[in-house]
């Protein structure tokens, strides 16, 4: 039988994977890279510079690299969710090939995936869709990973949560919407337009970071109203500096403000 391991390997520090993760690596004959084009190829490199740092001298392994489909991100609405769903679907089409034509029968392979991959992240629910599909089997098991969230606040020496208070975790999507009900600490990630600056009226601080985990990391934190113009100044470089951006934020509203 074939066995994937879906292995977390933190925001993009080689230091943050786990000794499980490692133990992982070292059992996995073929890693399955997706390649999102020369714009994030870094990306890639530092999916090989984990490899570089935690694989034993003279290891014996392939890293077969195939191109991630296009997603129409354009899709807003009622068509987000179809549009998602396409996506996945090409992907597992790509999966299934992977393991089907790169991995030998009694063979260990492996996706490494940013972060932990029950937090936003496809990787399951595509290999799922494989296993449905019926055209190949293999048996899978999951390795958390350090998420960028965690990563975050850690960088900015705060926590989640207040005592006795929630936490919600969202999409810049749906901020833009509102700010969640019954909350008062919230993360976000997958903003794209900077939702947070719908706020910057409010007493409420953010905790921001780009790159965490990497050489290219960027902090920000503060007030939203004196935060924002130089988290905007500070995206926008780093963006046409590196052509791609990965950012998440906390944001922590204050007494009074509901």
């Amino acid at each position: 039988m074939r066995k994937i391991h879906v292995i977390g390997i933190g925001a993009g520090d080689p230091d943050q994977l786990t000794l499980q993760a490692v133990k992982a690596l070292r059992s996995t004959d073929v890693f399955f890279v997706l390649d999102k084009g020369e714009v994030k190829s870094d990306l890639t490199r530092l999916r090989r510079d984990m490899l570089e740092a935690h694989m034993p001298e003279g290891a014996s392994y392939r890293i077969v690299e195939a191109r991630d489909p296009e997603r129409d991100r354009g899709a807003g609405g009622a068509a987000y969710s179809p549009a998602v769903g396409d996506w996945r679907s090409a992907r597992a089409g790509i999966y299934e090939r992977l393991i089907a034509e790169e991995l030998g029968e009694g063979q260990s392979g492996a996706f490494l995936v940013w972060g932990d991959p029950a937090l936003y992240d496809s990787t399951i629910a595509i290999l799922d869709e494989v296993l449905e599909r019926g055209g190949v089997a293999f048996e899978y098991d999951v390795v958390p990973g350090i998420s960028s969230v965690a990563a975050l606040v850690a960088r900015h020496r705060t926590g989640l949560n207040r005592v006795a208070r929630p936490v919600q975790i969202t999409t810049g999507r749906r901020l833009s919407e509102g700010f969640p009900e019954g909350v008062d600490d919230v993360v976000v990630m997958l903003d794209a337009h900077q939702a947070f600056r719908k706020y910057a009226d409010q007493d409420i601080d953010i905790y921001w970071g780009a790159y965490i985990g990497t050489p290219d990391e960027i902090l920000v934190s503060g007030p939203i109203a004196e935060a924002a113009p130089r988290i905007e100044r500070l995206r926008a470089e780093a963006r046409e500096r590196k052509g791609w951006i990965m950012d998440t934020y906390l944001l922590r509203r204050h007494p009074g403000e509901r």
